[in-house]
């Protein structure tokens, strides 16, 4: 019989705990009346642990969720934050886009997951309503896992 993996392959983030965190997040949105949703969350080594994307999305809906999220790991904030400067230094932007061939997505929906010790365990990104109330979606789906959300901004 093939072996399990050793608990120590787990790359922060559980399949239970990324799926919880899509499933609040898709409720969140319904809850508050937002468009149609698409979900990914990454683990800590920016590996995709789950994708759902809602009826009614339009095509690029999943790109740009993983964009909000990949931006998130990348750079190690929140893409709240990443907005931000992406405002004040527009090189700096310019130069991420080219350094992760386009994938970073600088808009609100790309928020950190960590653990209660503040430990990366991986992002959420989120696209298909406005940025911020793609963000409140996030946090929502975070908190649900039990988990803490860091969308860029300080504590």
């Amino acid at each position: 019989m093939p072996q399990p993996a050793h608990p120590a392959a787990i790359n922060g983030l559980t399949l239970a705990q990324a799926e919880t965190i899509a499933a609040a997040a898709l409720a969140k949105g319904h809850e508050a009346g937002f468009l149609p949703l698409t979900v990914v969350v990454l683990d800590a080594g920016g590996q995709i642990k789950v994708v759902k994307r809602e009826d009614g999305c339009s095509i690029l809906r999943p790109e740009v969720a993983l964009g909000k999220a990949f931006g998130a790991m990348a750079m190690g904030f929140g893409t709240r934050e990443l907005a931000r400067r992406a405002q004040a230094v527009p090189g700096f932007t310019n130069a991420l886009s080219d350094l992760t061939g386009g994938r970073a997505v600088p808009v609100p929906g790309g928020v950190l997951i960590r653990d209660a010790n503040n430990v990366l365990l991986g992002a959420v990104g989120i696209s298909g309503d406005t940025s911020p109330n793609d963000e409140i979606c996030c946090i929502a789906g975070i908190e649900a896992a039990g988990l803490q959300a860091d969308n860029g901004d300080p504590a």
